[in-house]
């Protein structure tokens, strides 16, 4: 703690140390009142029980006034401390003998001659019942008096022991309280782990602008996957490069550009009285720019980008709330759109995000209401061009949407887990369909079923996917897996982990859309897959540029052993080319659109026949392959 504010505190320790002895006085002085009380009554009860033994000694002595004998009954006085006079007196009041016999005053009030130091006690002298006198004692409460002036000092001896040791104790405690306090208004406007401030000053700072009436701007930052960075270097290594995001942020800053930290990995600017909309773009560029360098975390190097989203005021919003979700829905438009750029906010955005919760939670009813299907299209051999499968295309139709393109849905579904819901769905429904085609004589075929980048990260697909299998009966090898070459990219060791699991229960594996992730051969080596298929714009680029591109795939995946499908194929010239050069399977519209289930066993499984006999598919071609996924 700082000496001001020890200084501060200061005035406040002492009241509260005055107040603690002003109660701790008071206290003692109703003991010392309870004490004097209970000492002067013990003192008093034993004196009268004198003056009882004295009385009951003296009734002859009084009936026949005989002042010897009554002068004898006194006489045991004398070793007695605490009696300063006795006398005893007859029915008329008369003294008939006195203690100490020397003592010559004898007022008739028997109080008068007494003041603080001592007091007068009675006993009455009676013979046969009837009282004949009266024994007087006057008893010296100087002990008793010594006794309390004891017990005060004992006291005050006590309460300044325990003020001397009281008075540090206090005041660390205070000090201590007011380090809570401090912290705690610390707290209340800060961000502990940056030291930026956060939600609470984020608030007061937009309700500040609003009251002075000018214009805002808001910018709100997310860094892009940085989950991936918790689930690496732990929580520790995340708030460390949320550290040094923070100090390359406040070095971005201009005058008027205010910089929160809202909490996870969310940060925002208030920008004050901005002289034109291109300078709050400036400003959300010059931000992400700072993420070009990368960041160095306990020795590990991290390339790390942001999206960000802006919003005005007051053009895009009337309300405060309305503001910071304007920007926020810009961000998250930015992060759909690619990630690591800016996105300024347009009323478009805000109808586009009421049909997208439209379009979601329609979708999170669709798989009970039946509204989802798969359909087929065909795969056949490069060199013979027979039926090797079919890739299966979900198709979803809403009974007021119509048909909702996989396009629009899918990245919605993408964004929770209604993706392993809707994934977990085609596998199942891939599936039974294999079943189904075996049931009416056409034999197993492999299903290829596409996995999203949340489901490649489920703990729980491998053992779905058993149940599903030992369900429907269908033989692990005839279900294939694809995965697009980017979910691989994002977290290798994962996925080499979980693509292990699944290849080990004799399931077939593949690479969509291979080309785009730049793959390098040393990865390749490390991935448990069977087949690649070459990305759809490689393809469609032939004849021209794609045939380097295709042709280096093709000669990579003979290195490896692994097989090729070339989809999208439109054209004859496309057909030859990578039947010349290799290809083992093709697909697209030259050889026939996706159809419903049903359509395409009645046009290629039906009209085309089916090798081997019913039930076998041992005469199929060795890499008989259905293909399910979402496209």
């Amino acid at each position: 703690m700082s000496a001001s504010a020890l200084r501060a505190g200061l005035p406040g320790v002492r009241m509260n140390t005055l107040a603690a002895a002003l109660v701790l006085l008071l206290a003692g002085g109703v003991l010392m009142l309870i004490q004097w009380v209970g000492i002067r009554a013990e003192y008093l009860a034993d004196a009268e029980a004198q003056a009882r033994v004295v009385a009951s000694s003296s009734a002859a002595a009084v009936m026949f006034r005989d002042a010897a004998g009554a002068a004898d009954t006194l006489a045991p006085l004398a070793s007695v401390p605490m009696v300063r006079r006795a006398r005893i007196l007859d029915d008329t009041a008369a003294v008939i003998a006195r203690y100490p016999q020397t003592d010559g005053a004898a007022p008739a009030d028997a109080t008068t001659d007494c003041r603080r130091g001592c007091t007068w006690v009675s006993a009455p002298v009676r013979l046969h019942d009837r009282q004949v006198g009266v024994v007087q004692l006057q008893i010296d409460m100087a002990r008793a008096h010594a006794r309390v002036w004891g017990l005060l000092l004992a006291f005050c001896i006590a309460a300044l022991v325990a003020y001397a040791l009281a008075y540090p104790l206090m005041r660390r405690m205070r000090e201590r309280a007011q380090g809570a306090e401090a912290q705690l208004r610390y707290l209340a406007h800060f961000d502990p782990v940056t030291g930026l401030h956060n939600r609470n000053a984020f608030n007061a700072q937009l309700e500040d602008g609003r009251a002075r009436g000018g214009r805002m701007a808001l910018i709100q930052l997310d860094l892009d996957r940085f989950k991936d960075v918790n689930d690496k270097l732990g929580h520790q290594g995340g708030d460390q490069l949320l550290r040094q995001v923070a100090a390359r942020l406040v070095e971005t800053l201009g005058e008027g550009e205010h910089l929160f930290r809202l909490g996870g990995d969310e940060f925002a600017v208030v920008v004050l009285e901005p002289a034109r909309v291109a300078q709050v773009i400036g400003t959300a560029e010059a931000i992400l720019a700072r993420f070009a360098a990368p960041f160095v975390v306990d020795g590990v190097t991290l390339s790390i980008t942001a999206s960000a989203g802006t919003s005005l005021w007051p053009d895009d919003a009337d309300r405060l709330d309305s503001l910071a979700a304007n920007a926020d829905m810009a961000m998250y438009c930015a992060k759909r759109e690619g990630r690591n750029r800016a996105t300024a906010f347009e009323p478009r955005l805000r109808e586009a995000q009421l049909a997208r919760i439209g379009i979601r939670d329609a979708l999170g009813l669709a798989i009970a209401a039946g509204q989802l299907a798969l359909h087929y299209q065909p795969q056949v051999c490069a060199r013979t061009g027979r039926l090797q499968g079919a890739e299966a295309l979900l198709r979803w139709t809403h009974p007021d949407l119509g048909t909702v393109p996989p396009s629009m849905f899918i990245p919605i579904a993408e964004e929770g887990r209604l993706i392993i819901e809707l994934g977990r769905w085609v596998v199942a429904e891939a599936c039974r369909q294999m079943a189904a085609w075996h049931a009416a004589g056409h034999g197993y075929v492999r299903v290829a079923v596409n996995l999203s980048v949340r489901q490649t990260r489920d703990e729980a697909l491998p053992a779905f996917i058993d149940h599903v299998l030992r369900t429907t009966a269908v033989p692990a090898r005839c279900l294939e897996l694809e995965v697009t070459e980017s979910v691989l990219m994002e977290d290798t060791d994962l996925a080499v982990s979980q693509l292990a699991r699944l290849r080990a229960r004799g399931l077939q594996l593949s690479i969509d859309d291979f080309g785009t992730g730049y793959s390098s051969m040393a990865y390749l080596r490390r991935l448990p897959i069977d087949k690649l298929k070459i990305d759809m714009a490689f393809v469609q680029a032939v004849p021209g540029e794609g045939e380097a591109i295709a042709s280096a795939i093709l000669a990579m995946a003979d290195a490896f052993g692994l097989q090729v499908v070339a989809e999208g194929v439109e054209t004859t010239a496309q057909r030859d080319f990578f039947r010349d050069a290799g290809c083992q399977h093709l697909q697209g519209y030259l050889f026939g659109r996706a159809l419903p289930a049903t359509e395409f066993a009645a046009s290629w499984l039906v009209a085309h026949g089916t090798p081997g006999a019913p039930g076998d598919d041992s005469g199929r071609h060795p890499d008989t392959t259905m293909q399910a996924r979402a496209g």
